[in-house]
């Protein structure tokens, strides 16, 4: 007990002068003390590969029309697809096909996948393939229109970044690099100025 008191004393004492501040300390049990959130380099890698992925979704649709042009069903159009993908998309379209080859209904497998990853665009991609199989419909059309209306909203979110730039950069060119500038080149001829009239 003395030794118990002696601490906590020594931890009231320290947390005064900022030199240790018990909230910073997890409390066993607590959700505090079970952060199970991923890392920051693990969200790193995972909004990086999240991009990789939507990235490749143009070209899938190409090559699943090129598929559909060449006689091929929508799943041997997906599977031939997944083979060409070098990247992400390509390496978990794979392992969906893996699994389809397993047993797995594929058309489920793809839902899980394309809820799973967030996309929206992939989610469309997987819809019209599902589609297209089950009314009997052009693959190639769908998706070369999926393709172009996808490319079309990425080049109008491209060019909107484009034009809220120069806002965006005008708080550190007012607040930052504009300062910096007065301070070496005006404020100098000033200090000499004045002094040249003394």
């Amino acid at each position: 007990m003395p030794v118990l008191a002696g601490a906590l004393a020594a931890a009231a004492v320290l947390s005064v002068f900022g030199a240790f501040r018990p909230r910073d300390v997890p409390i066993v049990g607590s959700a505090a003390g079970r952060d199970r959130s991923p890392s920051a380099p693990g969200r790193r890698a995972n909004r990086r590969r999240a991009l990789q992925v939507e990235g490749e979704i143009p070209q899938l649709l190409d090559l699943l029309a090129a598929g559909s042009t060449a006689g091929l069903s929508a799943e041997l159009s997906l599977r031939r697809a997944a083979e060409a993908l070098r990247g992400p998309l390509g390496e978990d379209l794979r392992g969906v096909a893996h699994l389809a080859d397993l047993g797995a209904r594929w058309r489920d497998e793809l839902d899980a996948y394309a809820t799973g990853s967030g996309s929206v665009d992939l989610s469309r991609t997987m819809a019209v393939l599902q589609r297209t199989e089950s009314l009997g419909a052009s693959l190639a059309d769908a998706t070369r229109e999926l393709a172009a209306t996808v490319r079309q909203a990425r080049r109008a979110a491209t060019l909107e970044r484009a034009r809220t730039a120069p806002v965006k950069m005008l708080f550190p060119l007012v607040f930052l690099i504009l300062p910096a500038f007065l301070l070496l080149t005006v404020v100098p001829v000033l200090l000499t100025t004045v002094r040249s009239i003394r």
